[in-house]
């Protein structure tokens, strides 16, 4: 039975996929900030299928410890799914918080690439494979994506450069790069719930089910077979016309 790490498990797609996951016969363990949601979907998921690890993804120190302590079946990761990370303000460039930014890069690319950092050598050994969670805004920017956009765009290009320096150990890598989906994400981003609804209203959004399954079938590929990328948006949002500022 092969094992999962998934961090950011505490809500939203983090933990649609620890379910799925664990529903789909996977050892998994869920890392996150929240213990006491942790516990919960342990008690939920049964502690045999489900292990959990309290810490914060940006705490290296914490993070070691709480990796060295892992227990058989749990301690051997074939795959790492890196979905922690997060979206903070909307403000143009000009008017955004420094420590947002410097928070988002410390979250999305630094903690990113630590972990993956620190447990290659055990995915090149066993054969394993990585998914990132990147976003649409990595290749599409919009007004207020500023550094977000910029941290999933590193993202995407990690992963694209990781499979490039991966050939020939059989670690598999994938970019899943999904459009809206609702979650506390835009809560967390927004700081209101009336913000946060509203950008969804009338969309009929994705779902972190719906990104949890695509992520269950590309780690269920055979291991001769590498899913690069995968953009999905809901079917109400789209591409716009390229922005103009007219003068006068």
């Amino acid at each position: 039975m092969p094992t999962v790490l998934i961090t950011g498990a505490t809500a939203g797609i983090g933990e649609a996929s620890v379910r799925a996951f664990a529903a789909a016969g996977w050892h998994v363990v869920a890392t996150g900030r929240r213990k006491e949601r942790l516990d919960a979907l342990a008690a939920d998921m049964g502690a045999d299928r489900v292990h959990t690890l309290a810490f914060d993804i940006r705490d290296e120190a914490a993070r070691d410890e709480a990796l060295a302590s892992l227990p058989a079946p749990f301690g051997e990761i074939d795959l790492l799914i890196n979905n922690a990370g997060l979206a903070l303000g909307l403000e143009p460039a000009q008017q955004a918080s420094l420590s947002n930014w410097t928070t988002m890069i410390d979250t999305n690319i630094t903690a990113l690439v630590s972990i993956t950092h620190k447990l290659l050598p055990q995915l090149v050994a066993r054969k394993g494979a990585i998914i990132n969670l990147s976003s649409v805004a990595a290749n599409y920017p919009y007004p207020g994506g500023n550094a977000y956009g910029a941290t999933k765009a590193f993202v995407r290009q990690f992963s694209l450069n990781l499979r490039s320096d991966l050939i020939g150990t059989g670690v598999r890598v994938c970019s899943i790069e999904p459009g809206m989906v609702e979650t506390e994400f835009s809560l967390v981003r927004t700081g209101s719930q009336e913000a946060s609804d509203k950008i969804y209203t009338g969309v009929n959004p994705m779902t972190a089910e719906d990104i949890a399954k695509a992520m269950l079938w590309v780690a269920e590929q055979p291991p001769h077979l590498n899913i690069n990328a995968i953009e999905l948006m809901p079917v109400n949002q789209a591409w716009s016309p390229f922005l103009v500022h007219r003068e006068g």
